[in-house]
């Protein structure tokens, strides 16, 4: 990653998203209509949520048979029992929990509340067809690296992805951008043995790039009606990579001074 200017330019008017749509063929149509041409330093952002109602990760509370285990978590939590299921179907494990609140571990290694789930800008109002919620994609990283493929067959250069969901975080009020999904770069600058201004050799230093890009979108992504989920970064210079993975960016377990 090379220091200097990023230019953000969120795909103006991008079309509803449904179930079976083709997203890296919008995703073109949306970038050649822009007249966006992508070149050696862009990179794509995309929301989750628009990836996974392409995926077809759209549930209706209504369909859900709730478990006993379910149960006693909502009862606990005061959450819908419906919603905790899928919570719990979702999960590696449960982290914390207080009334109106339930922090998981996705089947993916993030940490994050409600394992994910989501009933905002989910493109139903909650009417005969019964309230519905989205899940992320089964696999982020498999998207960005189908998503990613497209591109670079379109515009003939390879094309960074990145998935992006706004997640809280420990010790720190609001949300921001993180990458919870990767492909064509290396998620972190690992700037071990590099100098300071002072010439001292940096020992530990390694900033996540993906998460740094993926907060940075969300700033024009928006969280309410703004319907902008795609944006092109552009003057990334980043190191690419063929076995880029949003798994880079968890810490292991072993790691973890917290739980």
């Amino acid at each position: 990653m090379k220091p200097g200017a990023l230019h953000l330019t969120p795909l103006r008017d991008f079309p509803a998203v449904l179930a079976g749509d083709a997203l890296g063929e919008l995703v073109v149509a949306a970038t050649r209509a822009q007249d966006i041409t992508p070149d050696a330093g862009s990179v794509l952002i995309v929301a989750q949520k628009v990836v996974s109602k392409a995926e077809g990760r759209r549930v209706r509370l209504a369909d859900v048979d709730v478990t006993s285990e379910a149960q006693a978590l909502a009862d606990l939590t005061g959450k819908d029992p419906r919603l905790v299921t899928l919570i719990l179907s979702e999960s590696r494990s449960i982290i914390r929990t207080r009334p109106g609140l339930i922090i998981a571990e996705h089947r993916t290694g993030h940490i994050l509340a409600n394992a994910g789930i989501d009933g905002s800008n989910v493109g139903d109002t909650g009417g005969s067809d019964g309230e519905s919620v989205l899940l992320w994609p089964d696999n982020p990283d498999a998207s960005a690296h189908a998503l990613a493929r497209h591109l670079g067959e379109a515009f003939g250069l390879p094309v960074p992805v990145i998935i992006s969901d706004s997640l809280g975080r420990p010790w720190r009020m609001g949300t921001v951008g993180f990458a919870i999904g990767v492909s064509g770069f290396e998620p972190i600058w690992d700037q071990v043995g590099e100098r300071d201004l002072d010439g001292r050799m940096m020992q530990v230093t390694a900033p996540a790039i993906a998460d740094a890009l993926a907060a940075s979108a969300s700033l024009v992504q928006g969280e309410t009606d703004q319907g902008q989920p795609v944006v092109w970064v552009q003057g990334c210079h980043l190191r690419l990579s063929e076995n880029a993975s949003a798994q880079q960016l968890l810490r292991p377990l072993e790691q973890d001074m917290f739980r």
